[in-house]
């Protein structure tokens, strides 16, 4: 691990589940963040239409290494 991280907060939504939207939020990080070391997941929410959940979503902090 760098010496160094830096954190940025995504949210990530799946119509499966919380899990799920977690690896799209990493997936899509990685897409533009290189050196990803770790994923906190700070809240979970969900969205409800007709008494059912519909989509999972779930905010979540990436930390990386700083390059030098």
């Amino acid at each position: 691990m760098a010496e160094i991280a830096k954190i940025i907060r995504i949210i990530g939504q799946s119509p499966t589940s919380f899990a799920e939207a977690t690896k799209v939020a990493v997936q899509e990080a990685s897409k533009t963040v290189r050196d990803i070391h770790g994923a906190h997941v700070v809240e979970m929410s969900a969205v409800v239409e007709n008494e059912q959940i519909t989509l999972f979503r779930t905010t979540v902090d990436i930390a990386f290494g700083v390059e030098r």
